[in-house]
């Protein structure tokens, strides 16, 4: 499988033909055509910053067989597509292609005791990389790649340390970025990696950057 990095908390997964993008924001500027050239989206919440609306629906015109999974609360905004916009929870389980995806959590992590919360889902996608949206959601079952949220006014330094020794993956790689500068990622993931306190390889991965896993 191939994992592609884009700007904060959006991922490209290619695996035997098949392609899946994951949370596309607005924060993204390639949202639009990722989009529209993907078998399926995986949407964990309803955030700006992890859903561009426009784009997923634009892709949705464009692209008669994209198939989008989220919330229910994500139904609401784009419509059922003659049901191809699909509303997930934990627990649930598809595929795209011949690539298996598993659906964990519940909740949003909180922000503010002021602000509600609102449903959050993660993805483990082929059984091997682990997208947990905005919520340090522990999936209960093996990890290889944890996607790790490392800012945004919910995320604690020493919760997402204490997040990777619990999910233990063999490695893992930072999303949820733009709210850090260059210095405070190099600090965050030496905080989280084989000589921190987490004790996993944790790499950055630079927008646009592959790695295969």
């Amino acid at each position: 499988m191939e994992l592609t990095k884009y700007n904060h908390a959006t991922v490209v997964l290619e695996q035997d033909g098949t392609t899946i993008v994951i949370d596309p924001g607005t924060f993204t500027p390639e949202a639009a055509e990722l989009v529209r050239t993907a078998d399926a989206v995986l949407i964990t919440h309803e955030h700006a910053d992890h859903f561009d609306v426009d784009a997923v629906r634009a892709g949705l015109d464009a692209n008669p067989t994209l198939v989008v999974h989220g919330p229910a609360s994500i139904v609401e905004q784009l419509g059922d597509h003659d049901g191809r916009v699909i509303a997930v929870q934990a627990g649930d389980a598809f595929t795209v292609g011949q690539v298996p995806v598993r659906v964990f959590g519940e909740e949003h992590a909180v922000i503010h005791r002021d602000i509600p919360t609102i449903a959050n889902v993660g993805y483990l996608v082929g059984d091997a990389v682990f997208h947990p949206g905005d919520a340090y959601l522990v999936p209960g079952v093996p990890v290889s790649t944890l996607l790790v949220p490392t800012s945004g006014p919910w995320a604690v330094t020493s919760a997402a340390v204490d997040y990777v020794r619990e999910v233990a993956p063999e490695r893992a790689v930072q999303i949820h970025e733009l709210l850090l500068s260059d210095a405070g990622q190099q600090m965050t993931v030496s905080m989280l990696g084989t000589d921190g306190l987490g004790g996993v390889p944790t790499t950055i991965l630079p927008a646009g950057e592959t790695i295969q896993i």
